[in-house]
């Protein structure tokens, strides 16, 4: 004989409750894209004299993002590298790439710092390949860029620039 499960007891509504209140926020990719890409190679055939110097290289993260339409945003990285010796420049690479990201069940005070560190997070292996390959494809080695703690270069950039300006930014 099969039993038969009883009616709703106290503690199917409590975990009813606690459903309702752990909602977690959605973050989703739509789209991503190249907006700009700009690779210089000054050096020309001089490429592998100049790499058997070991350039420094300096790479330079920035993120910005933008209201779409209701519960769409676009998320922008904006990567440049350029490498160096004491004598010129070896080679620069600039890469503004961008996503649309849909964002539901979140505070709106919470937008700003989703998009900026997690879609942040969510698009940057993405345009990490593409500055590797870009460097690589110019004549010098894959320019491989280290993994970004996206919360600090968020207090970097936007809470600092927000105390700057007597208020805060999303």
């Amino acid at each position: 004989m099969a039993d038969v499960p009883p009616e709703a007891s106290e503690d199917d509504a409590l975990i009813e409750d606690i459903d309702e209140e752990m909602i977690q926020p959605q973050i989703g990719i739509e789209n991503q894209y190249i907006k700009d890409l700009s690779f210089e190679n000054p050096v020309g055939p001089n490429a592998p004299q100049i790499v058997g110097q070991s350039p420094e290289v300096g790479v330079e993260v920035t993120t910005s993002a933008r209201a779409l339409e209701d519960g769409m945003y676009e998320v922008t990285l904006v990567i440049r590298g350029e490498a160096k010796t004491p004598e010129t420049t070896v080679f620069i690479v600039e890469l503004t790439y961008a996503g649309v990201l849909t964002i539901a069940d979140v505070p709106e005070d919470a937008i700003g710092p989703i998009l900026l560190i997690e879609g942040a997070r969510l698009l940057f292996p993405f345009a990490r390949n593409i500055v590797a390959d870009v460097s690589r494809d110019g004549g010098f080695p894959p320019l491989f860029i280290n993994p970004i703690d996206f919360v600090q270069l968020y207090r970097e950039q936007h809470l600092d620039e927000g105390a700057a300006n007597g208020a805060g930014t999303a």
